[in-house]
């Protein structure tokens, strides 16, 4: 018996799996090292299989140059993708450093090897609960059934038969975009407990200046901190609904409708 392997699917799927493996390296929450490297490859290669009947239509083999060239294309495709979503996602844990610092937890600031975040308290814990609530919430597989639709926005080849791309304007555009988002998530999500941080700073001031006896600065510390740990428990309650619109815009990043 025969098997006759078409060669054109072959090398669509190889092409389609370079780009789902490089953006499970860098995306969250796939790119959390307790995900094994050959997890990432297997579930990458799994699904360039699923969608290989997709990317592969009307696809043609190309020579040896195009193909090494598509293969880094695609390479550069999967880890732009994969860096915005790390873009939108790096909002809670923005939103956890800001409260550190306002806070008075930077001093015990620790490197986690597991998440590569390099935070205090609650910079590490609001990392831990935005992946853990991508997996009790099913917002994982929104981000990968986005990234089976990126093939639509990005195809593997282009209408003239060179590799596709991703066209340098619109992507610094949307980086820009995601980054401004990033950074207005963070405010939006740490911003009413930074006020009263803030605010109480102002006050632990005021005292100073009408009893300087007081020693008002070394009551502070306790007081922040017990500020801190008050008033993060709303923060903790608003986070499934921030999640939830982080992943809507993630998906909507790297399909290319955003």
């Amino acid at each position: 018996m025969d098997l006759a392997i078409d060669a054109d699917q072959l090398e669509a799927t190889m092409l389609a799996g370079v780009r789902l493996v490089a953006f499970f390296v860098i995306a969250p929450p796939f790119a959390y090292k307790a995900f094994p490297g050959t997890v990432k490859v297997i579930l990458g290669l799994g699904l360039a299989i699923g969608v290989a009947p997709r990317v592969g239509l009307g696809y043609t083999a190309l020579d040896t140059g195009g193909f090494l060239l598509a293969l880094l294309t695609q390479l550069l495709v999967g880890l732009g993708l994969g860096f915005l979503v790390y873009l939108v996602f790096a909002a809670v844990q923005s939103a956890g450093g800001l409260i550190d610092l306002f806070g008075g937890f930077t001093l015990a600031q620790a490197y986690d090897p597991q998440s590569q975040v390099n935070g205090a308290q609650f910079t590490r814990l609001f990392q831990m609960a935005s992946l853990a609530l991508l997996f009790a919430s099913g917002g994982y597989q929104l981000i990968v059934a986005g990234l089976v639709r990126s093939f639509d926005a990005v195809p593997l080849v282009a209408a003239d038969g060179s590799p596709g791309t991703l066209a340098m304007g619109g992507f610094a555009s949307v980086l820009v975009h995601a980054a401004s988002q990033m950074f207005l998530a963070a405010l939006q999500i740490a911003g009413p407990l930074v006020v009263v941080l803030f605010l109480a700073d102002v006050g632990l001031g005021l005292l100073t200046r009408v009893a300087p006896a007081l020693n008002a600065f070394q009551l502070g510390f306790p007081i922040k901190i017990g500020l801190t740990v008050v008033f993060v428990g709303a923060l903790v309650m608003a986070l499934p609904a921030v999640v939830s619109s982080l992943t809507g815009d993630a998906v909507a990043a790297i399909t290319g409708r955003g």
